[in-house]
This record gives C-alpha cells, sequence and structure tokens, in this order.
C-alpha cells in the first residue's frame, strides 16, 4: 500500500503537468490565433475559371493592400433590382462563390459583388480582424463608385465572419437592407464556445463585437440562422438580433448546422425581403 506522501508527491507531479499542458495549449492557441480565425483555404487554379461572365475587378483597401473580387452585373439594368455586397465566411473564397452570385444576379436581378479578404484568394496580404473590416469598406466604396449610387442604397449580406464585417459596414454608412447568416454576436463568444476551458475572452487579440455595433444601424434586417449550429450557436445569433433595431425578422433554420444549405423556404423568405426594401 503506497503511503500518503507518495500518493501526494504523484498528484503533485500530475498537476504540474496538468497546469504545463494547459499553458502551452493556450499559447500555441494565441500564437496560432490568426491561422485559425483566417485559414485562407487554398483554392485550385482550376476554380479560377470564369464561367459565369462575372468581371475580375481589384481596388486597394485602406492600406494600399490590393484586394480581388468578382463582380456580376444585370446584363440589362433597366431589369435591375438593387445591388449587393457579399462578405464570406473564413473558410470561403470568391472562387467558390461564383454560382452564388450568379443565382443572385440571375433569379433576383441583382449587381453582385464578391470579394477576398486580404490574404484570401488572389487578394494580397495577410489576414487581421482590423484588415478584413477594412477590406470590407474597400469593397462597398468600389461597388458605390462602380454603380454611382451612395454606400447606403447597397444591399449587404454576410455570412458567419463576413456577418461581422458587414454589421460594422451597416453601422457605419448604413445599408438598403441588411441580411445576416448564422453569424456571431461577437468573435470572442465563437472562440469560448469551442474553448470553453480557456480563457479566451481574457487573451484573444483579435475583436470583432457585432452586438456592439447594431444598435446603429436603423434600416431593415433579415437575420437566419441554423439551431443545430455546432460552431455558432444559434443563441448567439438570437443575442445579436434582440440588439438590433426594428423592422427586423429572424427566420430559424430547424436543423441546421453551420455548414448547411439555405432552405427553400429561406429564400422565399429573402425574395420577401427585397421586395419590401
Amino acid at each position: 500500500m503506497l503511503k500518503p506522501a507518495t500518493i501526494f508527491r504523484f498528484l503533485k507531479i500530475v498537476a504540474k503537468i496538468a497546469i504545463c499542458l494547459y499553458l502551452i495549449i493556450l499559447v500555441a492557441l494565441m500564437l496560432f490565433e490568426e491561422f485559425l480565425i483566417f485559414p485562407a483555404p487554398r483554392v485550385p487554379e482550376k476554380r479560377w475559371t470564369k464561367e459565369h461572365q462575372q468581371e475580375d475587378v481589384t481596388f486597394s483597401s485602406a492600406d494600399g493592400t490590393v484586394l480581388h473580387g468578382w463582380y456580376f452585373p444585370v446584363a440589362d439594368q433597366q431589369q435591375s433590382k438593387g445591388t449587393l455586397l457579399y462578405s464570406h465566411g473564413n473558410g470561403d473564397c470568391v472562387a467558390y462563390l461564383d454560382t452564388f452570385a450568379d443565382m443572385m444576379r440571375n433569379k433576383y436581378s441583382l449587381n453582385v459583388l464578391v470579394y477576398d479578404y486580404r490574404g484570401y484568394g488572389k487578394s494580397e496580404g495577410k489576414s487581421t480582424g482590423t484588415g478584413v473590416l477594412a477590406d470590407g469598406h474597400a469593397a462597398r466604396k468600389w461597388l458605390a463608385e462602380r454603380e454611382n449610387i451612395p454606400v447606403n442604397e447597397i444591399i449587404l449580406m454576410g455570412r458567419s465572419l463576413g456577418g461581422g464585417v458587414t454589421v460594422d459596414l451597416a453601422a457605419n454608412g448604413g445599408a438598403r437592407g441588411l441580411v445576416l447568416e448564422s453569424t456571431f454576436s461577437r468573435l470572442s463568444d465563437v472562440a469560448a464556445g469551442q474553448f470553453p476551458w480557456l480563457p479566451v475572452r481574457l487573451v484573444m487579440r483579435t475583436k470583432i463585437d457585432s452586438i456592439d455595433k447594431i444598435a446603429s444601424y436603423k434600416g431593415p434586417l433579415l437575420q437566419s440562422h441554423g439551431n443545430a449550429d455546432s460552431l455558432i450557436q444559434f443563441e448567439q445569433g438570437k443575442n445579436l438580433h434582440e440588439a438590433a433595431n426594428d423592422p427586423k425578422e429572424f427566420f430559424e433554420l430547424e436543423g441546421l448546422n453551420h455548414n448547411d444549405p439555405q432552405t427553400i423556404e429561406y429564400y422565399e423568405r429573402f425574395r420577401e425581403f427585397l421586395d419590401r426594401i
């Protein structure tokens, strides 16, 4: 039978090892924070084939970083029902959005700009929280100048990380309408949900706090979120929605996880939203 002193020494060693492992994991997450938030997926060259008569566009962010996007104008501008800026999630890229943007153009008669944040696709630079927000503003500025309209006449649409960029835009310049899909209250809330045993809110450097900004937007809002979302909890979407001003509506996607495609019912609601604005 082990003596109490021996057991105590063993437990002390185990505790030290556990603390060391905990600190190593915490430091690793801090060092690789930007990579985890902005994975910037590699894109096969064949994905850059333009199959939908979109235009290659480039423009500069506030610090001079050159960004790339694809622009999908409605062929007959007299038939256009508006102009849409789409900000994608952290695991996406312009090259994977051509079918989506073409659908928005053909089915809903919208002029559409999809663009890549710095470090993504063919855009230059390295992604940071402040950088991607600045990139959203640069994309909106280019689109407003191209269409010769005020920035608050652009419909803003963002998914996941892009929702944070989109809320920042809407809060600083307004929008004809705001569409948010599966987005967060705060970026740190996402990290805390994934790593509840780490003090991520205290050590996280990248700050995108949509819930603190959305009240500055005064226009119409359509927001959707899957109630089985395992990445960005459903409650985060509801909390963000509660902080927003009227007129607003929330579309609950029954049984959908974060990366599941939107439903036919959602797109019917989206069309109704466009008709109202």
